[in-house]
C-alpha cells in the first residue's frame, strides 16, 4: 500500500503520458507518504461515462502516524497537479486510510 486506481471515462491518455503520471505517483507516494517503492501500485481502468468528472482517483493507504491530514492534503494537491499537467483532465480524488490490523494481504 498505497494503491492508486484511476477510473478514466474520457479517452484513455497515451501510454507515455500514463507512464509519466505513474512516475509522479511513485514520487508522491515515496516522498510525501513515505511508502516503500515495492508497496506502491498504480493502475488505470477505462470506464464508461456516467456522471461526474472524467477521472475518479481512489487511493487506499495504510494509516500511519506520519500520514497526518496535512500530509494527505499535500499528497492530494500534488496528485491533482500531476493529473492536470499530464492529462488536462479534472479529477475527483478520494483517499481511504486503513488500520494495519485490518489489512490482510498476499504479495
Amino acid at each position: 500500500m498505497p494503491n492508486i486506481t484511476f477510473y478514466i471515462s474520457a479517452a484513455m491518455p497515451p501510454e507515455a503520458t500514463l507512464a509519466r503520471l505513474s512516475d509522479d505517483c511513485m514520487q508522491l507516494c515515496t516522498k510525501v507518504l513515505a511508502a516503500s517503492k515495492q508497496n506502491v501500485h498504480v493502475i488505470y481502468v477505462e470506464t464508461l461515462p456516467g456522471h461526474g468528472l472524467p477521472v475518479f482517483v481512489e487511493v487506499q493507504y495504510r494509516l500511519e502516524h506520519f500520514r497526518s491530514p496535512c500530509v494527505m492534503e499535500r499528497f492530494m494537491q500534488g496528485l491533482q497537479e500531476s493529473i492536470l499537467q499530464h492529462t488536462a483532465l479534472q479529477a475527483r480524488i478520494r483517499c481511504f486510510g486503513h488500520e494495519a490490523s485490518r489489512i490482510h494481504a498476499l504479495h
